[in-house]
């Protein structure tokens, strides 16, 4: 299965959801974690006076996430959390090390 991350370093879950300008797509199974690609959003949190929910943004970042189970950052906002949710992306807030993570989410999912 494919889980987004969104991290600073590569090596952290420590990035909040509304900040991320990337996501990192790992692939995992059989109890390993491989990052296969990285996608490219516009950050949520940026302001825009016409769309104070900013639904474009998430609608355009869960587009992004397509294919993805799973979406696993440091921190995220309840609307984001609910909207995600409607397009199919399950929201996680965690940190710690990526790959031992997302081997320990994968188990639940």
């Amino acid at each position: 299965m494919l889980i987004a991350v969104a991290s600073k370093d590569g090596k952290d879950i420590n990035q909040h959801f509304g900040h991320a300008e990337r996501f990192l797509i790992y692939s995992v199974e059989n109890g390993d974690a491989t990052l296969v690609e990285e996608r490219t959003v516009e950050r949520y949190c940026s302001f825009d006076p016409d769309h104070p929910l900013r639904g474009n943004l998430l609608r355009s970042t869960a587009e992004t996430l397509a294919g993805c189970r799973a979406v696993v950052t440091a921190q995220m906002g309840e609307h984001p959390k609910s909207e995600l949710e409607k397009f199919g992306v399950e929201p996680f807030v965690t940190s710690g090390l990526i790959k031992p993570t997302l081997v320990e989410l994968a188990k639940i999912l």
